[in-house]
């Protein structure tokens, strides 16, 4: 089994597309109006409007901007650097600025436009980068 990717459901799906595309400075495929991908080495971020609900069997199925238990992470080469380029464009999103966690990693968090928690992360410390080395 293969972790594939992260399904955020949107009812803005281009804002939260350049959001996205703006933080990673990777461009997203919009496949159609209501279905976007961010690819990355490790994963996909898919995006997708509430319209694509109703092939998921229904509105009720999912309710964008309401995520209060996960954390989109991407690792990223340096982390402080990455904070500097984005500083402006996240300070009202901005939850915590780059803090070494006790785990080894230098950790940037802060929210998407829907109130989605992102976490740029850097492993820091020689047992957090070897955890990444694979």
């Amino acid at each position: 089994m293969q972790f594939a990717s992260v399904r955020l459901i949107t009812a803005d799906l281009t804002r939260l597309v350049q959001f996205y595309e703006q933080v990673t400075g990777q461009p997203a495929t919009q496949y159609t109006p209501d279905f976007a991908e961010l690819h990355t080495p490790g994963a996909t971020l898919a995006i997708g409007s509430t319209r694509t609900l109703q092939l998921f069997g229904g509105a009720h199925v999912a309710s964008p901007a309401s995520n209060h238990s996960a954390i989109i992470e991407f690792r990223v080469a340096d982390v402080d650097a990455d904070y500097q380029r984005l500083a402006d464009s996240l300070r009202e999103a901005l939850v915590q600025a780059p803090t070494t966690m006790p785990w080894g990693n230098r950790s940037l968090l802060f929210r998407d436009p829907d109130g989605n928690l992102v976490n740029f992360f850097t492993p820091v410390t020689p047992e957090a980068q070897q955890r990444f080395a694979r």
